[in-house]
């Protein structure tokens, strides 16, 4: 079997483990996600592992996806989670408990909108899920306002702050095995590189990350959850195939997934 990595990183520790887990009976290829399209000359993997989500990382997935090859994720899945308002949305439409989100066509349009004013804490994210987008908490107007001189033109999203204990539920779903950790949140006040610790996930919990993989028709994916006041989870982002690290099985996981894929076609 040929599978395929379409990642400008395949050293990133979940690739290179279950690369070396299939590589011993299969043949691994890596595709370069920057050549679009072209990249798949000569190359029609029976699997390939999406880990890039660039606007050419999806249309060489699209290709591949036309030739007979399986995506993990496909390439609409993945395209789904990084517009922010269609993924609120999706959420939200199938009684997933996922933050309140409302678009702007910009950061400026935001500014406009409120005069710089803000009541209440706000978090103020780039519309399109990306590597170094804008995600940022807000107090107050000067906040709001010091974003404008970098962000200004950004299509961006809103939430309100919900109050919690100041840590990330990191989930990670893998061809449904559940994976979890805490994080101190970046949003926190002071918070600087967060540790990192396992996470024992309450039941229901898990149950619904393993339902934001079927509304979203995910295999490969993180659920970012926070615990409100009260103890209730908020979903408050979804990620096709982000980098899991730390996790004992999830490469495991991954080549399993591959493999079961490949024997169902």
């Amino acid at each position: 079997m040929r599978i395929a990595l379409i990642s400008p990183d395949p050293g990133h520790p979940l690739l290179a483990a279950t690369a070396a887990l299939l590589a011993a009976r299969h043949t691994v290829l890596v595709l370069d996600p920057a050549a679009g399209p072209a990249g798949a000359r000569g190359a029609t993997p029976d699997v390939c592992l999406l880990k890039a989500r660039t606007p050419a990382a999806l249309e060489l997935a699209r290709e591949l996806e036309a030739r007979g090859s399986v995506v993990l994720n496909s390439a609409t899945a993945t395209d789904r989670c990084q517009d922010r308002i269609t993924m609120a949305e999706s959420a939200r439409a199938a009684g997933l408990p996922f933050a309140a989100t409302h678009a702007f066509d910009s950061l400026a349009e935001l500014v406009s909108s409120t005069d710089g004013r803000t009541d209440r804490p706000l978090v103020v994210k780039s519309r399109r899920s990306r590597k170094h987008d804008l995600v940022a908490r807000v107090d107050g107007p000067d906040g709001l306002r010091a974003l404008e001189p970098i962000w200004g033109m950004e299509p961006v999203v809103v939430q309100d702050f919900a109050p919690n204990n100041g840590w990330d539920h990191k989930v990670w779903v893998v061809g449904g095995r559940v994976f979890a950790a805490l994080r101190r949140s970046e949003l926190a006040p002071g918070a600087e590189e967060p540790a990192t610790v396992r996470d024992r996930l309450p039941a229901e919990w898990a149950e619904s990350a393993l339902r934001v993989g079927e509304v979203f028709g995910l295999e490969v994916y993180g659920v970012d959850v926070i615990e409100t006041v009260g103890g209730a989870p908020l979903i408050v982002d979804v990620n096709a195939f982000p980098g899991i690290r730390g996790q004992a099985g999830a490469p495991r996981a991954l080549a399993d997934l591959v493999l079961r894929r490949s024997a169902s076609t």
